[in-house]
């Protein structure tokens, strides 16, 4: 093994790569559009949804009720409309998420004791966001209905003073509940999916294509000179991206790191490995830059992007899913990601997802260097 050798086949890649106008373009600009695109397109957070409303009463009460609504962070009272045909237009159009039909005996309901329904219309296009969202109704109705029994008493007077039950909550790791203080640091690992395996499937593949590969076989330098010299230019890129998407995610989008950045560039240095190493051994099977570049987002950042838990739960998925996740390298890096930056976890309590992580890319390693030789066919 020469370094000298192994240093000009660098030096050759680093001048593919500024020739290159599109791979250039995807390692400078990539990492940072994704981190942005994600930071601030991706949001998890439901608050100011749609509510129109359709106040068939107009009394007092009904105003009372509808206040508590408008007072929620989670709704915004957009209209009252005057009959139930514009309510549901809205539904249909879109312009609401949450109809209001408060009925017409509403206040001479409350006034007699006796038990009162309010209708919510639910716009459940996207079932996770209305059953949040019914929740949510729910507990702005159930303050509203404790509130006016008491009163109702009061008016009566009935002194009462129940026992009461109260959860006292203090959120850990994420204290603001941003959605992207979750979402951010997954981004990194498709970041690396993208500059690790895509750019370094066309490495090869190029070759073939260009009709080069036959010099380089031609040449002294050895089957792992070719390797290591092709993909050193793409691991120190892919570090240097992995800085500036931790530097915009911790100092742009205020994403708290309570970990080590020895432990962060360690796990990502490994990661790096995996998928420089799945992206090289893809090129030299397809043969192809078009084929490489396709099986490689097929294999790398289609499932760092759906079964790593970047956005998906895992504990959420099907069993079947669950256990194919085991698998993919991602899953263990984006744990590592989310451990450091949010619950600053040391090193130590982190091997769980270290040693997995380390046996794919000396797996990977050894795969992508016996999968490559000095011939022709």
């Amino acid at each position: 093994m020469s370094l000298r050798r192994m240093l000009v086949m660098a030096r050759k890649e680093v001048l593919q790569i500024i020739r290159d106008s599109r791979s250039l373009m995807i390692v400078i600009v990539m990492p940072v559009v994704l981190v942005l695109l994600f930071g601030y397109g991706v949001n998890l957070d439901l608050k100011g949804l749609p509510v129109y409303v359709y106040d068939r009463d107009g009394s007092q009460q009904s105003q009372d009720l509808l206040k508590h609504f408008q007072a929620s962070k989670y709704f915004h009272v957009v209209k009252v409309v005057n009959d139930y045909r514009q309510l549901t237009m809205a539904l249909d159009d879109g312009d609401a998420k949450l109809g209001i039909v408060v009925p017409w005996d509403f206040a001479e309901r409350l006034r007699e004791g006796g038990p009162t329904e309010v209708q919510a219309l639910v716009d459940a296009t996207d079932d996770n966001t209305a059953n949040v969202l019914m929740g949510y109704a729910q507990g702005v109705i159930q303050g509203y209905s404790s509130q006016i029994q008491l009163d109702w008493l009061s008016e009566r007077g009935i002194s009462l003073h129940p026992a009461a039950v109260s959860v006292q909550t203090r959120t850990w790791y994420n204290e603001d509940l941003e959605s992207s203080a979750f979402i951010i640091p997954g981004v990194l690992a498709l970041v690396m999916s993208v500059i690790g395996a895509f750019l370094t499937s066309l490495t090869i593949a190029r070759e073939w294509e260009r009709g080069t590969m036959e010099q380089l076989i031609s040449t002294p330098v050895s089957a792992g000179e070719i390797m290591l010299g092709k993909l050193l230019p793409y691991f120190v890129l892919g570090m240097v991206d992995t800085v500036i998407s931790a530097f915009i995610a911790i100092y742009w989008f205020r994403v708290p790191f309570r970990g080590s950045y020895l432990t962060l560039l360690g796990s990502s240095a490994m990661f790096l490995v995996v998928v420089l190493s799945l992206g090289f051994f893809i090129s030299v099977l397809a043969k192809s830059q078009f084929a490489a570049s396709q099986i490689a987002l097929l294999v790398t950042f289609l499932p760092a992007f759906l079964l790593s838990g970047f956005l998906f739960a895992i504990e959420q998925m099907p069993v079947a899913l669950q256990v194919i996740t085991r698998v993919i390298p991602a899953r263990y890096y984006v744990a590592v990601l989310k451990k450091i930056f949010l619950k600053g976890t040391p090193t130590s309590m982190l091997y769980g997802d270290l040693i997995p992580l380390a046996l794919f890319a000396l797996v990977l390693a050894v795969l992508a260097t016996r999968s490559f030789h000095k011939r022709l066919a």
